[in-house]
């Protein structure tokens, strides 16, 4: 074994090598960026500049000296730049969506076909007819050439992503095509990458070498979907159950990357190969937080990237160009490329019945190659299929199309906004983006199947998008029947989970801590001296890391529930805001009538008197009513906003909530307390306690406030 460290020498060169690269890859990057040019183009820029092409040609004992020809010198400086392409790989898979392209249906799928079979194609023309001395040593011809085919179906998501989020475009109806389309470039791509190297590496037909990787790379497949996602699952759920704990959830997402790339090296293909599909494994957990990975894609994109692109742009002489023949094939297969996507793009929109425009916006987007272009443009020189010649054709093809895309996506894209439809979606989900509670993730209902539950499942079902999935958990006493709750939500995806164990409250909470984005609870208890809503329901909620939403049915029976009237007090606060998005979206759904109101303390005088004594609050008032009619008109409610002075607010909402027959009042708040009672200001406590009708209390946890350990509690009962 040898063990032998590198000398002091080698040492010092490496580090002034990185040094040196990284300075420039950074420097370069954000000077792209500057004149609106993906940094990817920088970073190999930077190689470019530090490579034969311009170094080594001004400076060439000073090249020698950073780069010079030493296996050792050599390997150091590129474990560098592989295992930062194996980290971008990691967080581009983790940005891969599956189900968008099943989602995105008819155009997703002709898109798809046309921007990977005309581009493929191209390649396999272009890599059959291009002269010999661009093919790598002892490289089979059909081999070479459905490499190229390779390279030229795949899309950069990487690159296409910052794009788009970079425009604006992430979430219009064209990008959110564009992504599903350049998914499934890189899922197929990637998958044909690896068939290819391992065919490349059994050096031709070899049956049982090609039998083994082909093989091997689908039962690889099969069990990553199935034993693997249950692996990550497990690991992730355990990650979320011990809290705020950003290493090991970096743990997980590099041990899961490090084993599946470890199996497709095998394999004999690529660990990046097995390192993006551990990327789409994270990301498809339910249990998967992009928070977690946000650590590695900030040092990714810091350091370990720029670091592979410019050690990618170190191996490209510009001066082969100055040859006709390379000049004159690079640029045909620049056309190639870019002719062949743009074209099987428009024919796969024009299949699907999309505009002309749309489809030649999608042409222009999925031409950007930048970061996994060069990926595979080094795959292909380390397995010997390239040479330097195709290697500094496809990098340059890479580079230019990556260039060009920006430009070209904003003159095609000029003065289209879309249609009323869409508008109205992008609206829809920066609502979501920005609300308190009303959000698209998921929802926690703990419940022993009673009406109290239900009617909470309805406020739910009413107040929530579809997309966001509901969990029913149920603690101790198994066999609940959970049906009737079920049946509230139809057409949203619903799920029961059983816990054991003695504390119900401890069970919640446990929960909670797994990737839900809110707590629904159902009660009908009021409040009183001892609790502000019922024992069980102030702990949780007390503790609760995350929003909760309180339903206070009244005291009787009767089923359906239907509320024509409903009360909102307005305080201007994100707490406020809870309450008033949830009825909002309830109005918007069944058309019940909100009277949103903001009870300034009078003491008996008018509100003109009080808004005139008090000038600066005046502004204040105005400005909380007009925000919650803004925000009630631009989601659809049916409301009526107003101010109205009173000397007591609780009693107010008490006077209105008779004097309109209201059947709902939605409040909400942040525990002021610092102890383990429950307790959110004089006003809810009096509306809980004197109201008799359907209460929704919305709860935004206080970021300031410490979580306690829940005390032992009763049986859920009441729910």
């Amino acid at each position: 074994m040898n063990l032998n460290p590198p000398t002091e020498h080698q040492l010092l060169v490496f580090w002034v090598g990185l040094l040196v690269i990284l300075v420039a890859a950074r420097g370069l990057g954000a000077l792209m960026q500057k004149v609106g040019q993906p940094a990817v183009v920088g970073e190999l820029a930077a190689g470019l500049v530090l490579g034969p092409s311009l170094l080594g040609k001004v400076a060439p004992g000073v090249f020698d000296w950073l780069f010079p020809a030493d296996d050792v010198q050599t390997g150091m400086l590129f474990t560098v730049g592989w295992l930062g392409v194996l980290l971008l790989l990691v967080a581009t898979g983790f940005e891969t969506d599956l189900g968008l392209i099943g989602r995105l249906g008819r155009a997703a799928t002709f898109v798809s076909a046309g921007s990977l079979i005309v581009p493929a194609l191209a390649g396999l023309a272009v890599g059959w007819f291009i002269p010999v001395a661009f093919v790598g040593d002892g490289t089979e011809r059909y081999i070479f050439a459905l490499f190229i085919a390779a390279a030229l179906s795949i899309s950069s998501l990487p690159v296409i992503a910052k794009i788009l989020s970079e425009m604006g475009l992430m979430r219009r109806n064209f990008g959110q095509l564009t992504l599903a389309a350049g998914m499934a470039n890189d899922v197929v791509g990637w998958i044909a990458l690896g068939f290819i190297a391992g065919l490349a590496q059994a050096g031709g037909v070899q049956l049982d070498k090609l039998a083994f990787t082909v093989g091997g790379v689908t039962i690889f497949f099969i069990a990553a979907f199935t034993i693997g996602q249950r692996g990550v699952d497990a690991a992730l759920r355990r990650v979320r159950a011990r809290g705020d704990d950003p290493l090991a959830g970096l743990t997980v997402i590099l041990i899961t990357a490090l084993t599946f790339g470890v199996i497709t090296q095998w394999l004999h293909v690529e660990a990046v190969l097995g390192a993006f599909v551990a990327g789409v494994i994270l990301a498809r957990s339910r249990f998967g937080d992009h928070e977690l990975i946000k650590p590695l894609e900030t040092m990714t994109a810091a350091i370990f990237a720029p670091v592979f692109f410019a050690t990618a742009g170190l191996r490209v002489d510009l001066a082969l160009l100055g040859d006709v023949e390379t000049f004159v094939w690079a640029g045909i297969v620049l056309f190639a490329a870019s002719a062949s996507k743009f074209v099987g793009s428009v024919i796969g929109a024009k299949l699907s019945l999309l505009p002309t425009r749309e489809g030649a916006a999608l042409g222009v987007g999925l031409n950007a190659r930048g970061a996994l272009e060069i990926v595979i443009a080094t795959v292909g020189l380390s397995l010997g299929v390239l040479n330097d010649r195709s290697y500094t054709v496809i990098v340059l093809m890479a580079m230019a199309t990556s260039m060009l895309a920006p430009p070209l996506l904003r003159r095609v894209l000029a003065g289209w906004e879309g249609d009323p439809e869409e508008r109205r979606r992008i609206d829809l989900e920066a609502q979501l983006d920005a609300n308190a509670i009303v959000t698209g993730g998921r929802i926690l209902l703990p419940t022993t199947g009673g009406l109290s539950s239900i009617l909470a499942a309805q406020i739910i079902g009413l107040a929530w998008p579809k997309e966001a999935e509901v969990t029913l958990l149920t603690v101790g006493r198994p066999g609940v029947d959970v049906e009737a709750v079920m049946n509230v939500l139809p057409d949203r995806e619903v799920r029961h989970i059983h816990a054991e164990g003695d504390s119900v409250a401890k069970a919640i909470l446990d929960e909670a801590l797994l990737g839900y984005d809110a707590i629904a609870m159902g009660t009908t208890h009021k409040a009183n001296e001892a609790h502000l809503v019922a024992p069980l329901v102030d702990l949780v909620v007390n503790n609760s890391p995350i929003p909760a939403m309180v339903v206070r049915r009244p005291n009787t029976a009767g089923l359906p529930w239907a509320f024509s009237r409903a009360v909102v007090p307005l305080a201007g606060s994100r707490s406020s805001r809870a309450a008033q998005e949830i009825g909002s979206y309830l109005s918007a759904n069944i058309g019940t009538h909100l009277h949103q109101i903001h009870v300034p303390t009078s003491r008996g005088r008018s509100l003109d008197h009080v808004l005139h004594e008090h000038a600066p609050h005046s502004r204040d008032v105005r400005r909380i009513l007009s925000a919650a009619a803004s925000f009630a008109t631009g989601i659809g409610a049916n409301h009526t906003t107003v101010a109205e002075p009173a000397p007591n607010v609780g009693e107010h909402i008490e006077y209105l909530v008779k004097d309109l027959g209201a059947n709902l009042v939605f409040l909400s708040g942040t525990s002021r307390s610092e102890s383990e009672d429950l307790f959110l200001g004089h006003t809810i406590h009096h509306v809980l306690e004197r109201v008799q009708t359907t209460v929704v209390l919305a709860v935004v946890p206080d970021p300031a406030a410490v979580t306690r350990e829940p005390v032992e509690d009763e049986a859920l009962a009441g729910s």
